[in-house]
This record gives C-alpha cells, sequence and structure tokens, in this order.
C-alpha cells in the first residue's frame, strides 16, 4: 500500500528557486511513485507585495534589495539557469527582465485549486514570467495562460476584475507567515516536516523516503 502525503508547497510565481524547487519535487516523487502518493497544493507567499503595476527593472531590484553589483546579479541568474536546466526547465532572465506584482496571479491559483488544475497553472505561470518574458501582473496574459490550462476565460476575467479570493489569499498568506515561513520555496510535509530552497532531486527523494518511512511506522503503531 502506498503512503499518502500531504505537500503545501508555499511560494512566489516569480521566485526562481521555487521553479528549481517544484521540478526536484517532482523529479523525487516520480522515482518514488511505487511507493508513495502525494497531494500537493500551492500556497502564497509574495517576495515584493508593494511592487506597483509597472514593476521594475531586475538589476536595479536586486541592487536596492540585496545590494548586489550588475556583475553579481548577471552571476545569479547563470547560476540560477544552470540549475533549472538541470532539472529540465528553461530560464531566460536578462538584464532587461522586470519584476512584478503578483497578488493577482496567486488569486487566480486559490481558484485553480477548485478547479483541479492548479498544478497546471502553476507551472504555466512560471513559464509566463522565466521563459516568455511575460507579466503575471497583466490580466490580459493571466487570462490567456488560464485559457491554456483549461479554465473558463469568462470566469477568470470575472475573477480578475473583481476582488474575490482576495481575502483568501490575505489570510493564507498570513498563515503561512506565522508559521515561521520568511522565505520561499518553503515545502511542507504533512504539517509537520518543512524542506526548505530550491533543492535537487536526490535530497527530495531521501527526505521523502524518510518522512513515508516515519509515517508507515507511526500507522503501524497505532494499529498495535
Amino acid at each position: 500500500m502506498k503512503t499518502r502525503l500531504k505537500i503545501d508547497f508555499v511560494s512566489d510565481v516569480s521566485c526562481p528557486w521555487c521553479v528549481v524547487g517544484l521540478r526536484g519535487l517532482e523529479a523525487g516523487l516520480s522515482r518514488l511513485a511505487d511507493s508513495i502518493d502525494a497531494d500537493i497544493v500551492f500556497r502564497p507567499f509574495e517576495l515584493n507585495p508593494t511592487m506597483p503595476p509597472e514593476g521594475q527593472n531586475i538589476v536595479e531590484h536586486v541592487a536596492q534589495k540585496y545590494g548586489s553589483t550588475p556583475e553579481q546579479s548577471a552571476a545569479n541568474r547563470a547560476m540560477i539557469r544552470d540549475r533549472a536546466a538541470a532539472v529540465g526547465f528553461t530560464m531566460d532572465m536578462n538584464e532587461g527582465s522586470r519584476i512584478y506584482n503578483t497578488f493577482d496571479a496567486h488569486r487566480l491559483l486559490h481558484w485553480a485549486e477548485t478547479q483541479g488544475v492548479q498544478q497546471a497553472l502553476k507551472e504555466a505561470l512560471f513559464a509566463l514570467y522565466f521563459t516568455d518574458h511575460g507579466d503575471p501582473s497583466s490580466h490580459e496574459a493571466l487570462v490567456r495562460v488560464a485559457t491554456a490550462v483549461g479554465l473558463d476565460p469568462i470566469e477568470a476575467k470575472a475573477i480578475l476584475s473583481s476582488t474575490r479570493y482576495a481575502d483568501d489569499v490575505r489570510t493564507e498568506e498570513q498563515l503561512w507567515q506565522s508559521r515561521g515561513i520568511s522565505a520561499v520555496p518553503a515545502v511542507v510535509i504533512n504539517e509537520r516536516y518543512l524542506i526548505s530552497g530550491g533543492q535537487p532531486p536526490e535530497v527530495f527523494e531521501q527526505a521523502l523516503r524518510d518522512i513515508a518511512a516515519e509515517a508507515r511506522d507511526a500507522t503501524v503503531a497505532a494499529g498495535r
């Protein structure tokens, strides 16, 4: 019998390490497909909640936020690009890329969970931003991506033109922050175990194997 794990993946659609972490998690789960079933739910986290609608140049933003020089910023982008490529994702950020507000993307992700396509939308939003140089704050772009994963474009437009799910997203953000999550990706297993950062597949595989074994042992002990 397979062990079922609940996985809360706390992340932002503009977080490059979240892409690496998700691909690593998926690969780890694939290697354990014979012994583990996982339910992944994507939880909202905004890296830049006060970002204005027009966004900000990535080099300028990183310099202001972290004190990085343009050279350091370029080296970091190259390193992340290589890590993403190692897990099969094309990341095409450059010195002209921009950081955007992602709150509306999180509202759509909240809706997508109720429609059973949240993971497909999450991955499509990653591709929109990191591969295709799209703007994840643009309602037009969000409706296009939502439609591509099978969501109703009329409903997507209605959600984005309203404040629907805004309170739900803010409540979830506050919940995870109250639980100590201050950086992403944060992968929480069975509401008990935390795997932080864009870990490679081997790290996820071993951690999931250990967690599943502990869960099985607990089930056996409880049945005695």
